[in-house]
């Protein structure tokens, strides 16, 4: 299997190699060459665990790891001790909404956010890949996060060796308690520094030391390259489609699809654009969806692009109760684009480049009515976030975060539009913990100023207990609190790293 850019067909790469650099020289993101047909393999897969389905399918695209390779990396990353059982997600049916409506619950893992399904594993990907790669050289993983990957992506790389992991968040677009992961995360490896501005600044940033040639031979001379554990690098996107693929196959273990060619909706809040992405590669290998739904939230740059073909990132900018939403610029739709316009790199590039000279893009009306034809696209703001919140937990008895209300709000509107009564499995993708104060607000109840307390009163209110990994937070030390401006990551990365 190679790997291509978006932006040069000159450029094509092994799986190990795209694992270690992320992003491509020029700016492009690393796509396979082409993608496997498994409907073939789907009466052996439906007998398959976790574990079992994970290397299955990470074998298909890591042909340059060897089988042992790649299940001494499953095994260290979905160990029954991280994810608290045997199977790392879990799929719950909601009742009050109909027949054949699940929740996918993907954050069961070490800092109660989906990101832990790519970060456990990533951080083995990688270090399979320096060995075959790099040398004695070591990674210096960069990361924009809007909450959940800051901290999945801390506690993923934390002490690995050869690697350095440096982690930008906006001041004041996270939850306390995402702030708090991060602050106080252990490691001798790992550094945080806040931005001044948003998710898109921190980003757009990262994205820029990415193709500094400057800064890049300054750390060459130091043995030291750039990597990325953002969802542009392909080894966080491949871990994605293993769940998408377990949960329709569970839906067909236990009865509720008839047969393996029963099609699903999937329904996915959506910030970067990279987890509802996992979900369109797994259909383009078989997986039989009827309809991807895409949820934003108040900033809905996707729900409208989805309704008009134009991408325009020049709006006003809204702080929510779901952060990690809160994004105008979503990378990994470069990579669907790429895939709808024929791989067409020329008019791909061009897009991009009217993106980040004019702030928008309009494709044509072939990719527009492909893009139309599979995702449906709808968004939710803070007041329904809120009222979702409120009626799960009272007709449903399901304490659910900000970010899954959305996706539920916007599956609702969905279904109000199309009367599709299709199986849907719906992602779930953070713990309510880690919005304790937006989660009790909704529920009608006042909060306090202390985090922690409000932990205790949304415990006695909902009676659900709160993770240990949040609980534990409150003894932990606060490690980092440098505050940059988005035109000084270049000297954190360095003012982070002394040695260099």
């Amino acid at each position: 299997m190679e790997y291509q850019s978006t932006r040069d067909p000159s450029v094509k790469m092994s799986a190990s190699q795209v694992i270690m650099q992320g992003i491509s020289p020029e700016g492009g993101l690393f796509v396979p060459v082409s993608f496997p047909d498994l409907k073939a393999s789907f009466e052996n897969m439906a007998k398959m665990d976790y574990q079992e389905l994970a290397r299955f399918l990470f074998s298909l695209f890591l042909t340059d790891f060897t089988q042992e390779e790649i299940e001494d990396c499953v095994k260290k990353a979905y160990s029954p001790e991280k994810f608290g059982g045997k199977e790392p997600v879990r799929l719950v049916p909601l009742t009050g909404t109909g027949e054949n409506k699940y929740l996918l619950e993907l954050w069961h893992g070490p800092t109660c956010a989906f990101k832990d399904m790519a970060l456990q594993i990533l951080p083995h990907f990688l270090g399979t890949a320096l060995k075959k790669q790099a040398g004695d050289q070591t990674a210096l993983i960069l990361v924009a996060t809007s909450g959940d990957t800051g901290k999945a992506a801390l506690e993923g790389f934390k002490d690995v060796e050869h690697t350095r992991i440096l982690v930008f968040y906006p001041k004041n677009g996270v939850s306390p308690m995402q702030q708090l992961q991060m602050q106080t995360q252990e490691g001798e490896n790992v550094f945080v520094c806040a931005v001044e501005g948003n998710f898109d600044d921190a980003q757009s940033g990262v994205k820029a030391i990415f193709t500094d040639e400057q800064i890049k031979a300054r750390l060459k001379e130091h043995g030291v390259f750039f990597s990325s554990a953002n969802s542009i690098n392909w080894g966080r996107l491949l871990p994605q489609l293993v769940y998408y693929f377990y949960s329709y196959f569970e839906l067909y273990r236990t009865k509720a699809l008839p047969s393996l060619s029963d099609r699903i909706n999937i329904v996915v809040p959506t910030g970067n654009f990279g987890n509802i992405l996992a979900a369109y590669y797994a259909a383009r290998m078989g997986l039989p969806v009827k309809k991807f739904i895409c949820a934003s939230n108040a900033n809905r740059v996707l729900t409208d692009f989805i309704s008009t073909g134009v991408y325009d990132r020049r709006r006003e900018f809204y702080t929510t109760a779901s952060p990690s939403m809160d994004i105008l610029i979503s990378s990994n739709l470069e990579r669907l684009l790429f895939a709808l316009c024929g791989e067409n790199h020329q008019t791909l590039s061009g897009w991009m480049n009217e993106l980040s000279q004019k702030g928008c893009y309009q494709v044509g009306d072939s990719v527009k009515e492909k893009l139309q034809a599979l995702f449906f696209g709808g968004s939710c703001d803070d007041v329904r976030t809120a009222a979702v919140i409120q009626e799960m937990l009272s007709k449903e008895q399901y304490l659910c975060d900000p970010h899954t209300a959305v996706a539920v709000d916007v599956y609702r509107q969905y279904l109000a539009n199309s009367q599709d009564n299709t199986p849907t499995v719906i992602a779930s993708t953070a713990d309510p913990y880690k919005f304790a104060s937006s989660v009790l607000q909704a529920i009608g109840q006042p909060k306090e100023k202390d985090e922690f307390e409000n932990l205790i009163r949304l415990e006695e209110f909902s009676g659900v207990k709160a993770p240990l990994q949040i609980k534990q937070l409150k003894e932990k030390s606060v490690r980092f609190t440098e505050v940059a401006s988005k035109d000084q990551l270049r000297q954190a990365v360095l003012r982070c790293l002394p040695q260099i």
